[in-house]
């Protein structure tokens, strides 16, 4: 007996992790996607999701989404209220009109890196470990957001739309605080150390969010490796999912050193 294999759509398909998704995860998903650019080799719906009446067809009989797509360019709030807000709301509202039960959103640790303005966070992020106590507590995904510029102030919004499309129309709504997914898959600076989250591990987690139980209706996962001085805990998602990041930063010797300027600067990749 052929198994049919569940229908993912995937906004912004052609950024790194889209790539990443479709190339590990092709054999076990249905993918088609939305994009501004069409995705060689996947049926592609070449459209803004700032257009609902455009992006709505790709949603016909789909299963689940994930979304990926953002403004990335710096800060521009027109672009983020347009697209990373209006277009988040746009994909659960299309999502809402076919029936779909389960979008899983991009979010990003950046909701939280307000935090490194604190200790013992701040003297992490600088590699300044002499300095950090014995004894420490982790940030939680239960904690206030905290963001510390405008793109992260868009992706809090797409977190508390999900709850609204969730709370009201019984949509699964999980949220990925993703660290840092890098090009190279390695870090290169000292601040990538604590946010720094495999290519591989990153993938796992977003496979994890696709196939979770019925049962998870709105959660947050933060997405980490398992790096030594990560300062964000990754718990959660062990606990409810079952999800086990493989990867570490401290797998790579770098010459950087790090040090206080590096402190509330965003290197993280950002999904277009």
């Amino acid at each position: 007996m052929r198994l049919v294999k569940p229908k993912i759509l995937i906004t912004g398909a052609s950024g790194l992790i889209g790539g990443l998704v479709l190339k590990a995860l092709c054999r076990k998903y249905d993918f088609t996607t939305v994009n501004r650019r069409k995705v060689e080799g996947f049926p592609t719906t070449q459209a803004d999701i700032a257009d609902l009446e455009a992006i709505l067809p790709a949603f016909n009989g789909i299963d689940s989404v994930l979304h990926l797509a953002s403004h990335t360019a710096g800060n521009n709030w027109d672009k983020q209220m347009s697209v990373d807000i209006g277009g988040t709301y746009n994909v659960y509202e299309a999502a809402r009109r076919n029936g779909i039960k389960r979008v899983v959103y991009a979010s990003s640790g950046g909701t939280m890196l307000g935090y490194e303005a604190d200790q013992p966070y701040f003297d992490i992020v600088a590699a300044q470990y002499d300095k950090v106590p014995d004894k420490w507590q982790m940030v939680t995904h239960e904690w206030p957001q905290r963001p510390n510029d405008l793109f992260y102030v868009a992706k809090v919004c797409g977190e508390v739309i999900g709850r609204y499309f969730s709370d009201q129309y019984g949509i699964s709504s999980i949220n990925i605080r993703l660290g840092a997914v890098l090009a190279d898959d390695k870090p290169t600076l000292r601040r990538h150390y604590p946010g720094y989250l495999s290519q591989a591990d990153c993938v796992q987690m977003i496979d994890k969010c696709l196939s979770a139980p019925e049962s998870v209706q709105y959660d947050i996962f933060d997405a980490i490796s398992d790096n030594r001085w990560r300062w964000r805990d990754t718990s959660h998602a062990n606990d409810v999912l079952g999800w086990q990041p493989e990867g570490s930063a401290e797998n790579y010797e770098i010459e950087d050193q790090g040090g206080p300027h590096q402190v509330n600067k965003t290197f993280a990749l950002r999904e277009d």
